[in-house]
């Protein structure tokens, strides 16, 4: 590992009843800038672990009160001490002895007499792991904090400012319904009508980013129940209608008529933003004076519903970017509407989440069809 390790912060425990052997694994490690304490016997060793909770212990098999591998297992059932990397010191080289070690939980053996090369590579090597695994844990920790730091902003935001956004979206409806053009003029009912509309976007925006936060902290359960899909998308297109008429684009519902109904199994609030995701895209990039075309139909046993444009279209190399949360991915409407990527990744999230798929076709300058599935009530 190529880890600068300050070994002055290590601090390794010597546990051996031959005071000479101490003497001279302590000499060696001192030089090497390691901090030392040292135990002659069992008992003293189990003491000055919990006193001084080394970092690695060098541990004399062969010790008359109480032998090395006795010492390691009582370390290893205490959780305090278990993970303490323990190399075991031992003039026997049987592999019984080996197995032994390795069993109790040592991580590594140096034979006696010792060699002071393999002595220093063996305790180093256990060092840089101790020290991997701190920064592992640290970082973890940082990490942590940092996502949490994160979705608690989020949902600041996304609730903090929907309510006084949700006014105002308010007012304005209000207004531009009680001032026709021909009583404020057409110039300050056009702005009247832009501003009600990127309302109506950040709102949504909004919405999205509140479902998406929640859907990732799993703080989003699926509630399942059976509905009919086709009543859901016509009252959510009676709302999109509106929206549509001012940039002057029909929407045209198909194969409702012949189903009347369709009864499927899923959560009705996830199915809903997915469908105002697909619908809103849908109006946003398409060309004023065309069709939005909303399609519901049976496959095997799922019911599938696709929004159809024939708008601006995604250029291949832009395809392969959607729908990636890494990319958030996101173009311009027609009327220069900025998406902003979320509602897509959301509708993916949540078609996902209750069992069915989303997918889409393209072509630049002709349009896209972008269909999701979901399962049927059985």
């Amino acid at each position: 590992m190529d880890m600068e390790i300050n070994r002055s912060e290590y601090k390794i425990l010597i546990v051996d009843d031959v005071m000479s052997n101490v003497l001279l694994l302590k000499v060696l490690l001192t030089n090497e800038k390691f901090n030392i304490v040292t135990a002659t016997n069992g008992q003293q060793a189990l003491e000055q672990v919990k006193k001084e909770n080394p970092d690695l212990i060098l541990l004399d098999v062969m010790m008359p009160d109480m032998s090395g591998f006795e010492v390691a297992q009582r370390l290893k059932s205490d959780i305090e001490t278990k993970d303490i990397p323990i190399i075991f010191l031992t003039a026997l080289n049987s592999t019984a002895d080996i197995v032994k070690g390795f069993q109790v939980g040592g991580n590594d053996f140096i034979s006696k007499p010792f060699n002071k090369e393999e002595l220093i590579i063996r305790v180093t090597h256990q060092i840089s792991l101790v020290a991997a695994k701190r920064i592992i844990l640290k970082q973890t920790e940082e990490l942590r904090r940092t996502i949490m730091g994160r979705d608690k902003l989020y949902s600041v935001i996304a609730h903090d400012l929907r309510s006084p956004m949700g006014s105002i979206k308010m007012v304005l409806n209000m207004l531009i319904l009680n001032l026709p053009s021909e009583v404020i003029g057409k110039d300050m009912y056009e702005m009247l009508n832009m501003a009600n509309q990127t309302t109506e976007e950040v709102f949504s925006l909004l919405d999205n980013l509140l479902k998406w936060t929640k859907s990732q902290i799993g703080k989003l359960n699926v509630v399942y129940q059976d509905f009919d899909i086709v009543g859901a998308v016509r009252g959510i297109l009676e709302i999109f209608s509106m929206v549509a008429a001012v940039k002057h684009i029909d929407i045209e519902l198909k194969g409702a008529d012949e189903l009347k109904s369709l009864d499927v199994h899923a959560d009705v609030d996830m199915l809903k933003t997915v469908m105002r995701n697909l619908v809103s895209n849908a109006i946003k990039f398409s060309n004023p004076d065309s069709k939005v075309i909303v399609q519901i139909h049976k496959e095997e046993d799922m019911a599938v519903v696709s929004v159809k444009d024939s708008g601006c279209g995604i250029s291949e190399e832009d395809q392969g970017k959607l729908l990636h949360t890494d990319t958030h991915f996101s173009t311009f409407g027609t009327n220069n509407e900025e998406g902003s990527g979320l509602g897509l990744l959301l509708c993916q999230d949540f078609i996902v989440k209750n069992g069915g798929k989303l997918w889409f076709e393209s072509q630049k300058g002709v349009g896209s069809t972008f269909s999701c599935s979901v399962p049927l009530t059985k």
